[in-house]
């Protein structure tokens, strides 16, 4: 009875690693090559990544991707890449996101090392006008974007939301569920809706190099 349990167990297990792993690779891999994202190599993933590419995607290497509630219950459902015509989204070396909404206008760049926590949102544009005559129009066409860039090294807090025309500086820190409407230096800790600055990183006081 022992060994016909173990069979079970691992046959489960050996049936869940094949689904979560390779047949996910599998169907990720096709998305990547039907939306032309480029990569250095392709990313570890985890559940279904939803891409719609109508501009530029690249990836750089050893990035670590999760979608989906069944591999992180954080955050959203699932993890999505999304470029309006003649936009880019660029992810840097060992970047690791957990469902993440990246929607990019324009421009959204993530830096090397960069570690995305489950659910954050990080848009480049107000998406519609904001003059209520223009959102009445048939096509919403007066929309501001400004890109978005995040630098080496930092650490965004799950439910977090970047807005358009925000840097954060290397190696800085934004609290679970913070909404950052305006650039962060180096180094720094913020949080709060909207996100202010909290302190300096310990060890990281005298650093004087606040610009990326």
């Amino acid at each position: 009875m022992k060994l016909v349990k173990a069979f079970i167990r691992n046959s489960i297990k050996a049936y869940v690693y094949f689904r979560e792993h390779t047949l996910c690779s599998i169907l990720n891999l096709i998305n990547f090559y039907l939306n032309d994202v480029e990569y250095l190599n392709f990313p570890i993933t985890k559940g279904i990544i939803h891409i719609n590419n109508k501009g530029k995607i690249k990836i750089g290497k050893n990035v670590y991707i999760i979608s989906g509630t069944i591999h992180n219950p954080v955050g959203g459902s699932q993890c999505h890449l999304l470029t309006k015509t003649k936009a880019n989204i660029l992810i840097g070396d060992g970047a690791k996101l957990s469902n993440v909404m990246i929607y990019a206008f324009e421009s959204v760049e993530i830096g090397k090392d960069v570690l995305l926590g489950g659910g954050c949102k990080i848009y480049d544009s107000d998406f519609h006008s904001l003059v209520l005559e223009e959102r009445l129009e048939q096509i919403d066409s007066h929309i501001k974007s400004k890109p978005v860039k995040v630098c080496d090294g930092v650490f965004i807090g799950s439910q977090s939301i970047i807005l358009k025309g925000v840097t954060i500086g290397k190696k800085s820190i934004v609290g679970a569920g913070s909404v950052v409407t305006k650039s962060i230096p180096s180094c720094e800790i913020w949080a709060g809706n909207p996100a202010k600055y909290i302190k300096k990183i310990p060890g990281m006081e005298t650093v004087l190099d606040k610009v990326p």
